[in-house]
């Protein structure tokens, strides 16, 4: 009687530590939702990885960078940003074309705001989870090069950005998440694995 006692009790502890991990990874995987849903990053995918177009695709970013940067500094939240973008649009995909035809290249440029999936990524003071994002993303030619990509609204991968531009995105403790990745790891390796997973299952 006190052994089977015993063992409800040990039972009982063991499903309230699962619940309580659960519980735990769902406000954080929330606080990641936020993070992702709330900014819109730039991605451009080169012609190819030859040394010419993976120098060509960073002068396609500088420029991009110098045409978005005065007006999605207006943009309040996400939703402006993206229409920003999508207005200026003509002007991004004109710019990008530019600098291609100065390089003497006659390669097709495309630009449009998607939905893409990204794996994690670090930045100099922040982390940004994988999971799928907004995105401006530019083809250069073929697009089979290596990308780049970096957050456009907040602008907090410009040379101008402002500290605390994140905050003004999201919420304090989102925020605080991207900015202390460190601390969690392993919450943010759980939490890569289980977006891909996710993804794989939403393909089906």
């Amino acid at each position: 009687m006190k052994k089977d006692i015993r063992k409800n009790i040990e039972k009982g502890v063991i499903f309230g530590l699962v619940c309580a991990v659960i519980l735990g990874f769902a406000r954080f995987e929330a606080r990641l939702d936020e993070l992702r849903d709330g900014v819109l990053r730039l991605h451009i995918l080169a012609n190819s990885d030859s040394d010419f177009d993976q120098r060509l695709k960073l002068k396609v970013r500088d420029r991009i960078l110098e045409v978005t940067a005065a007006s999605l500094e207006n943009a309040g939240n996400i939703d402006e940003a993206i229409s920003i973008a999508e207005a200026d649009m003509g002007k991004i995909t004109a710019a990008a074309k530019e600098v291609v035809s100065s390089e003497g290249c006659d390669y097709e440029v495309s630009a449009n705001i998607e939905k893409n999936f990204f794996e994690n990524r670090v930045y100099d003071d922040f982390t940004l989870p994988a999971g799928v994002y907004n995105s401006l993303t530019v083809r250069i030619g073929a697009a089979n090069g290596h990308n780049w990509w970096c957050v456009i609204f907040p602008g907090v991968c410009l040379p101008c950005a402002k500290k605390g531009e994140l905050e003004a995105a999201v919420s304090r403790g989102s925020a605080q998440v991207a900015q202390n990745a460190s601390r969690y790891r392993m919450r943010f390796k759980a939490a890569e694995i289980y977006e891909k997973i996710k993804r794989k299952f939403s393909k089906k």
